[in-house]
């Protein structure tokens, strides 16, 4: 005798001990079995959720690797407990419910039931398999959000087939083959997913922005750090702690500045000018230069000068009272030699690279005197505070030099 034949007279006696007569195929034994057969999937489901919680959490927390302990992070285990009753009541049903129509629903219901704890256990899979990427040094060459939010739509997506075709009775490569009529639809509907998959392709290809890259793009209001590149948007946390969406398809369609290669090199750009009133520029007498001659940083200099417009002046019979005809040094340029030498011997700035002081075009309002440079340190409080030092050191000098910065005066009383 079968197992089923055994609990089926096993349940027809119990009703008869009670004085009740019942055969299989009435109302109240189909009641009794369906009731008996949820009684047994709700106890697998809770002996498999302690087996799985017990052993398998015990195990996995005694490997060192690493996968397995995201995979319980994220419940996967707990969520595939949810399987065995999907399982028994599909298996069970046929054998004890005797009315077709009856257990035609419940299997249907039951295989519903599976594919969506196997969405969900997909769906843990790729959030595993997205983090311990994260943690690697892989994640800082190239995103995969995108592609795991790729992952998470398409194995929903046939999930939904598969339930649309289980409810219809329909198979699942008839359902797909009817898509080709509503593709337009489709294409309208997933536009944005689409276009951003395939800028999510070209970022990560050529590696234009990535989880934790200083991005700004004026036309979104986005300046700030990049929190999360996925399929359909981009997540900008904004240095005022603000966040900005933009659609990922806009980082290959729109201008983007990215200050990865700022943060990658050895230091951050100062590069800001102090407007020169014109009207102090003038030559340096013999007295102006002996008091420049007493500045640490411009001493050489001062005396190389020297030496070498006496040379010229004496060279081509010009006397030095001749202030038209003569060589002779200006406060602004030995300025400009004294910024150049006081950078160089700046402790945090960085020497290897670009570091230079110039002129600009006089405007209206003044002589622009730009120092270009770099900061050794390029954290940005720690930067604005180079940088600050720099200025209001050049600023407080200027006197010395008998040059003033340009000020607007304001035509009020």
């Amino acid at each position: 005798m079968k197992a089923n034949d055994i609990i089926t007279q096993a349940v027809i006696d119990s009703f008869a001990y009670f004085g009740l007569k019942i055969s299989q195929s009435g109302l109240l034994f189909q009641l009794s079995a369906l009731l008996v057969i949820f009684c047994l999937a709700w106890i697998s489901f809770k002996l498999m959720r302690m087996l799985l919680r017990g052993n398998i959490t015990q195990l996995v927390l005694r490997t060192k690797n690493v996968f397995d302990d995201e995979l319980h992070k994220h419940h996967f285990f707990r969520r595939a407990s949810h399987l065995a009753p999907a399982l028994l009541i599909h298996t069970l049903c046929p054998l004890f419910i005797t009315k077709p129509y009856l257990v035609n629903v419940i299997q249907k219901v039951a295989v519903i039931y599976a594919l969506v704890t196997m969405v969900r256990m997909a769906s843990a899979l790729l959030n595993t398999i997205e983090d311990t990427y994260n943690a690697s040094n892989l994640a800082k060459k190239a995103p995969i959000t995108g592609f795991i939010q790729v992952g998470k739509l398409f194995v929903v997506i046939v999930a939904l087939v598969l339930v649309i075709s289980s409810v219809l009775d329909k198979s699942p490569l008839l359902l797909l083959s009817g898509l080709g009529a509503v593709t337009a639809i489709l294409l309208l509907l997933f536009r944005d997913t689409i276009l951003g998959f395939v800028a999510g392709i070209q970022i990560a290809a050529n590696r234009m922005v990535n989880t934790g890259d200083w991005i700004s793009m004026p036309k979104f209001e986005a300046d700030g750090e990049v929190l999360q590149v996925g399929l359909t948007t981009v997540k900008v946390q904004n240095w005022d702690k603000t966040i900005t969406t933009i659609p990922t398809y806009a980082l290959i369609a729109e201008p983007v500045k990215n200050w990865r290669g700022m943060s990658e090199s050895g230091g951050r750009r100062i590069k800001r000018a102090i407007n020169i009133d014109v009207q102090s520029v003038q030559f340096c007498d013999e007295a102006t230069l002996e008091e420049f001659a007493k500045i640490r940083y411009i001493k050489s200099y001062i005396q190389k000068k020297k030496d070498e417009l006496q040379a010229f002046n004496s060279e081509q019979k010009i006397e030095i009272q001749d202030l038209v005809n003569s060589r002779r040094l200006t406060n602004i340029g030995t300025l400009r030699a004294y910024i150049q030498a006081y950078l160089s011997n700046h402790p945090k700035l960085n020497q290897d690279m670009t570091l230079m002081v110039r002129q600009l075009p006089p405007t209206e309002l003044g002589m622009p005197l730009e120092i270009y440079c770099f900061s050794a340190d390029k954290n940005w409080v720690n930067y604005e505070g180079i940088q600050a030092d720099i200025f209001d050191h050049l600023l407080a000098i200027l006197p010395v030099f008998k040059l003033r910065a340009y000020q607007r005066m304001s035509d009020r009383p």
